[in-house]
């Protein structure tokens, strides 16, 4: 793999991501491997997501919420698995504009949420590359052994939840780009979803604990809750009536001509890295109540049925989506 010229790689390695390293674990960058001890009782439970220049994030974006973004979107991966996140590799493809400004502002966007969710840099590399600045991670995390939620253990009865809003995702691109007209405050709480979402780390133990599937809201929700249905062999609900909204997205939704459609853009946008999972009815109470402890919002938007594959409905009657979600090339 063609590197950096040698002083600006080793450079960058020192000064910048070397402060971010594993006390531990990392053995401080100067080696070509992490070392992990494993943990009784435990899996280890590994994603990889990476971010690409003018498709994940825009070229005039600040460095430090791309560094931000791309941990935390693997972040919210983990917790949609129930697992707790400890550490992650990086990659870095520095492109021409990546001077050495734009990468401390990398890595400070790193160290700040390094501190924030409390995990820590095990290793990677960096390269220099002609195209457009790419970025991958791999986040690492813990789960009690048999215990990460998969996409496949839905039963019919079960209802399905999701966390926060839906929608801000596609809002915040749009608002990002210069393409709404809303109050700045407004515009501004959209943008910054769009570059730097929450991942729902908090609420990873009561996924763990109470859902029987689940998955982040990365590809746009009427997509991935029809994984969900296709991975577990049924029927999955949704009701576009209760989408929730945030305030940003209710004042855009306000002026819409079509609501139906509206809706049906805002369900299958992506980017909202939320949490959807199913869960047996019994516990509705008791999610509700863990949700509120968190003051996070949580939402019964549907159910699993019998059936197969993922059906929507507006006002109590089925509709065919144009467009279910975003798809990976």
């Amino acid at each position: 793999m063609p590197a950096l010229d040698v002083a600006g790689e080793f450079e960058t390695i020192e000064r910048l991501l070397r402060p971010l390293a594993h006390p531990e674990w990392g053995r401080g960058l100067a080696d070509d491997v992490a070392v992990l001890p494993s943990r009784q009782g435990y899996d280890l439970v590994l994603t990889k997501d990476a971010i690409v220049e003018g498709v994940h994030f825009l070229p005039d974006d600040p460095l430090d919420t791309v560094a931000r973004k791309l941990l935390r979107v693997n972040l919210s991966d983990l917790a949609a698995k129930g697992a707790e996140s400890f550490g992650y590799l990086l990659a870095c493809f520095w492109s021409e504009r990546c001077g050495w400004p734009e990468r401390e502002a990398f890595a400070a966007g790193l160290a700040e949420d390094q501190a924030r969710f409390g995990v820590f840099l095990l290793g990677g590399d960096t390269v220099k590359t002609p195209g457009p600045a790419t970025f991958s991670l791999t986040a690492l995390g813990w789960v009690p052994t048999g215990a990460a939620v998969s996409r496949a253990g839905a039963q019919a009865g079960d209802l399905v939840f999701v966390t926060g809003a839906i929608g801000d995702g596609l809002l915040g691109l749009k608002a990002a780009r210069g393409e709404l007209s809303l109050e700045p405050e407004r515009l501004a709480a959209l943008a910054d979803h769009y570059r730097t979402p929450t991942p729902r780390v908090d609420f990873a133990d009561v996924v763990r604990d109470f859902a029987t599937a689940s998955v982040d809201v990365s590809d746009g929700l009427a997509a991935d809750l029809a994984h969900v249905a296709e991975a577990s062999g049924v029927g999955v609900s949704l009701n576009l009536n209760v989408l929730p909204l945030s305030a940003a997205a209710q004042a855009w939704f306000a002026d819409r001509v079509d609501p139906q459609l509206s809706l049906e853009d805002l369900a299958s946008g992506g980017d909202d890295y939320e949490i959807a999972f199913t869960a047996h009815p019994r516990h509705e109470e008791t999610l509700r109540r863990e949700a509120e402890r968190r003051l996070l919002r949580l939402t019964r938007i549907g159910e699993v049925t019998a059936g197969s594959g993922l059906t929507v409905t507006y006002d109590g009657l089925p509709i065919v989506m144009a467009h279910g979600g975003w798809t990976h090339g």
